[in-house]
């Protein structure tokens, strides 16, 4: 779409904007129901505009050397932000992209086209039961960025749930679960349960304030039976605009304290955020 002129669409879960960035050329900014989702520079893929995005990215670069191709299941699709940058930084990349909204999908392939030769399928289904109907170990990572109504769903939150991901993932694969929430972290501690029960490693990347509870926030759990770089993560994070600490080890067995894995009975959604706040996914 090269006009800038906004866009607003009714899409399957709600209403849908497409805004441009006056500020670089084919750059687009979609919110649905007024929360930011996504930013895509078309002409520049690989700039991620969210802190979350880039944190991503980073993930990315710790499982394996840039350029070199992965292959990826995005649950939640958004514009496709995510999809595009590992297409432009790792040629060659099989993945998968997993949105409950067809309406969604509709509206960003019609106005911010994927290339042709971008090595992306697109699946219009639920998360979870894509995965379940999934062949096992099939991905090297899968990112998890579902959100309904700036929430996590609860059937995305459940031991099963984690399982499901596991299953899918390659022996060495790793899980990135973009969450929010904010203190006391309710959420997030039955969260690192929920995975610590599945998976042997675990590190939580968020910023500061996050982490000390003054602010509600996105934070990005990454969850393998090998582990990560955490060292080189904790380098990459450390240097951004907006800084971000990664936790590990005695530190979330601390933050997750006495919580238990989610059990499917229990499964609940992420909390809403804050009255003028958003999360970001």
């Amino acid at each position: 779409m090269d006009e800038s002129i906004p866009v607003t669409r009714a899409v399957d879960h709600g209403t849908a904007r497409l805004l441009p960035d006056v500020d670089r050329g084919r750059a687009w900014l979609l919110t649905l129901d007024g929360a930011p989702q996504s930013y895509v520079d078309l002409d520049d893929p690989a700039h991620l505009e969210f802190e979350y995005a880039r944190r991503v990215g980073h993930i990315l670069d710790t499982v394996a050397p840039r350029g070199r191709p992965l292959d990826l299941v995005h649950l939640g699709g958004g514009a496709l932000t995510l999809p595009r940058y590992a297409a432009t930084t790792r040629p060659g990349s099989r993945q998968d992209v997993v949105e409950a909204d067809r309406g969604l999908l509709r509206l960003v392939t019609e106005l911010l086209p994927l290339p042709p030769d971008a090595g992306i399928r697109l699946h219009s289904a639920d998360a979870r039961a894509w995965l379940e109907a999934a062949e096992p170990d099939r991905a090297d990572v899968i990112i998890g960025d579902v959100f309904g109504g700036a929430r996590v769903p609860a059937h995305l939150t459940s031991l099963g749930y984690a399982r499901t991901v596991d299953r899918v993932l390659r022996s060495d694969g790793v899980y990135v679960a973009n969450l929010a929430d904010g203190a006391p972290f309710t959420f997030l501690r039955g969260q690192l349960a929920t995975l610590a029960a599945v998976f042997e490693e675990l590190a939580l990347v968020a910023e500061p304030p996050v982490l000390r509870g003054r602010r509600f926030g996105n934070t990005l759990v990454v969850a393998s039976h090998r582990g990560t770089d955490l060292a080189a993560l904790s380098r990459r994070t450390a240097a951004d605009a907006f800084p971000a600490r990664v936790q590990h080890g005695a530190q979330l067995r601390r933050l997750i304290g006495d919580a238990s894995p989610v059990r499917e009975e229990d499964a609940t959604a992420s909390p809403p955020p804050p009255a003028g706040t958003f999360s970001v996914g």
